[in-house]
């Protein structure tokens, strides 16, 4: 009997569990959310408009309220709605926003944000509108008459501040959505509470950086694919907002939107424009940076000359549309030319002559490297920001990047073997006579010496890790952490999968990119290049993908694998390229990763796996006394700290590699100070001055 009666209870025990559980982990959410209702039913606001009430203006925020002396309505406003729709949005809002922020900030940190953000928001805005009134604008004159309440303000400083908190990439994506929000709401409607929003988000931008911001710190974005996304959003917003603002008119702080001559053509024409490009800009094609670029210097520059002619003429001939819309411009192209470096992939013209005529240079450096074979860093040469020379066989190629007047090339040249030489000797021949620097970077040691028969000089700059896959078996003492890491990971439920990246579910997708992203975002510096690839590299078809999952399908850690090819197109081994870790998950996952790949490698067939060379990182005892080995060990001293090339470069030593060196082939010293920093670009493309600075200070 008494089994019966707790089992009937037992379905009505949940809700109130449930409460109980939201009341702990967000009392001020709940206790806030509560007051509301509570004088909402009280007062009749939730199913009639304040506003009519005779007593509204007691409660009401605002300048004039402020003037007739009623200073507690900064305060009293916070608690109300004008409309019964509008209690039910804000109290939608308000819950998700604040109480997901008093989850990660505690309630203290969330009470003193929200409580500091509506009153600076409220008052900012009723001194800016007030000190306004009296310079004839019409839109300030408005709204110093204003009277509102309502409490997303409060909402809005919560998520300004919390976004400091969270890991890359949703940081960024968080104060992305919240900037553009605010701005477009305040630049196309601008309503008092629009100002409101704008003043707290200034405001509790910075001072969550200052206060909340754990293991990321800035506003920039941190690698190559935020920049390209963050652009390609940018744009589609501007589409958007043009488009819009243009059917639905209103009265802003710009002047009326439906008053404009003209602009649906300019919106059109804009329209056009971004679809056009948004596409190849998501991609990082270079000649989409440029469209872009030059269409939106343009429209902020006529914006400005039209703005001068209006100004001083009595020809009214720009509006809310046009200003506004050249200010969303300026945020795009600002966005644009800072991240520049993430928009290196270059127009590849069709190849002309030679046995490749008529095709694209991709796909002849595929057939060259399947027919030719490569070495372990050779599939690099095929990544979209590579430019190519052909010999005019058709039957030769370098791969290669330039930078301050530098062609860096990458790795050995594809072709035959017997005619290195004289592709080397060609390569040079037309750097030279363009007026450019040539150098080859990660070359192996034959094409070294075969540089070096030409006069040219090398230097070691990195270790090409390799173990042999016939004969690895994880035996013996020195194996002994590879054992662990596999007989804990079968413990805990984690799993190795050797997937096509590209053929995943978005769910799993989604978990390698935020892997990525916040391991870029912890460095402190941006994303690296050239050789080092991504996300992106690893969704080639081509490349196989090591994934970690547990038993609810948490991925906790990526590996990437990249094709070594043998003469013929035969796959002989792979080179590791991405290696990340989730920060709170599976801790020894990468030689989980790494030991589990080596075996499923070694039953295809394969020869070698490649854990590839940590650049600037070398093992003991190989150091020169040349100054470029002083300058490159002095240069991955500093960088360790950020990249930890040399901690990897150890850490790869526990699966008991041979090594081959690497090398950097130039021709004379007066060449390296632009080698130099024609590295450091490749390398660093997103690099600031300031990060660069920061670099070279440690």
């Amino acid at each position: 009997m008494d089994e019966n009666a707790a089992a009937a209870d037992q379905p009505s025990s949940r809700p109130l569990a449930a409460a109980g559980a939201i009341l702990r982990r967000a009392p001020f959410t709940s206790g806030f959310l509560a007051l509301v209702a509570v004088l909402g039913l009280g007062t009749g606001g939730l199913w009639h408009r304040l506003d009519a009430r005779s007593w509204f203006a007691d409660i009401a925020y605002g300048w004039l309220p402020l003037t007739e002396g009623k200073w507690w309505t900064p305060l009293s406003g916070w608690f109300f709605g004008l409309t019964p729709l509008q209690y039910l949005m804000m109290a939608v809002f308000f819950a998700v926003a604040v109480g997901w922020t008093e989850t990660r900030l505690g309630t203290a940190r969330t009470a003193l944000v929200c409580l500091t953000g509506q009153l600076i928001g409220v008052l900012g805005a009723s001194v800016a509108v007030g000190l306004l009134a009296h310079t004839h604008l019409a839109w300030a004159d408005r709204l110093a008459e204003v009277r509102d309440v309502g409490f997303t303000t409060a909402a809005i400083a919560a998520l300004a501040a919390v976004s400091a908190s969270l890991r890359s990439p949703w940081r960024l994506r968080l104060r992305a959505g919240l900037v553009a929000y605010v701005a477009i709401t305040f630049l196309f409607e601008s309503t008092f509470a629009d100002l409101m929003h704008l003043i707290a988000m200034l405001v509790w931008l910075p001072l969550g950086e200052r206060f909340f911001s754990r293991t990321e710190h800035g506003f920039w974005p941190r690698t190559r694919r935020e920049v390209r996304m963050l652009a390609f959003a940018g744009l589609l917003v501007i589409a958007a907002v043009s488009v819009t603002v243009y059917f639905f008119p209103s009265e802003t702080l710009l002047g009326p939107t439906g008053d404009e001559r003209g602009s649906g053509w300019s919106t059109l024409l804009t329209v056009a424009v971004i679809a056009i490009v948004a596409d190849q800009l998501r991609k990082g094609h270079r000649w989409a940076w440029w469209v872009t670029v030059a269409y939106g210097t343009l429209h902020v520059v006529v914006t400005l000359i039209l703005l001068g002619v209006a100004m001083g003429t009595d020809y009214a001939t720009t509006g809310a549309v046009t200003v506004g819309t050249a200010l969303l411009w300026a945020g795009e192209l600002a966005l644009l030319y800072g991240g520049r470096g993430a928009f290196r992939v270059p127009a590849r013209r069709t190849i002309t002559e030679g046995a490749f005529a008529g095709t694209d240079p991709g796909t002849a450096v595929r057939e060259l490297l399947t027919r030719y074979g490569g070495g372990t860093m050779s599939w690099m040469t095929t990544w979209p920001e590579n430019k190519y020379w052909f010999a005019a066989d058709g039957e030769r190629c370098v791969a290669y990047q330039r930078h301050a007047g530098t062609v860096i090339a990458l790795t050995d040249p594809l072709g035959p073997p017997e005619l290195l030489p004289d592709t080397l000797a060609r390569f040079a021949d037309r750097c030279e006579s363009d007026g450019l620097v040539p150098c080859l970077f990660s070359t192996t040691g034959t094409v070294a010496e075969l540089a070096g028969e030409l006069g040219w000089r090398s230097t070691q700059i990195a270790e090409d890790t390799l173990v042999d896959l016939p004969q690895l078996e994880f035996k013996g003492k020195a194996w002994q952490d590879i054992r662990s890491a596999i007989n804990k990971a079968n413990k805990e439920g984690i799993t190795f999968r050797l997937v096509h990246l590209a053929e995943e579910p978005f769910a799993v997708l989604a978990q390698v990119r935020a892997i990525s992203e916040e391991w870029v975002g912890e460095k402190g510096l941006p994303e690296m290049g050239f050789t080092l690839g991504g996300v992106e590299e690893a969704l080639d078809p081509a490349v196989r993908v090591g994934l970690a999952i547990d038993g609810e399908g948490s991925v906790h850690g990526v590996t990437s694998w990249l094709p070594v090819y043998a003469a013929g197109g035969e796959i002989r081994g792979w080179t590791l390229d991405v290696m990340r870790r989730r920060p709170d998950g599976f801790r020894p996952v990468v030689e989980f990763l790494i030991a589990s790949a080596a075996q499923a490698f070694k039953e295809e067939g394969a020869e070698i796996i490649s854990l590839s060379g940590a650049p600037l990182a070398r093992s003991a005892g190989t150091e020169g006394t040349e100054p470029i080995d002083r300058l490159l060990e002095g240069l991955g001293a500093a960088m360790e700290p950020y990249y930890g090339f040399r901690s990897l470069h150890a850490f790869k030593a526990k699966f008991q590699p041979r090594h081959e060196p690497v090398y950097l082939c130039y021709r004379d010293e007066a060449d390296l100070p632009r080698i130099g920093i024609a590295l450091t670009r490749a390398y660093l493309p997103e690099a600031s001055a300031k990060d660069l600075m920061a670099l070279g200070s440690r």
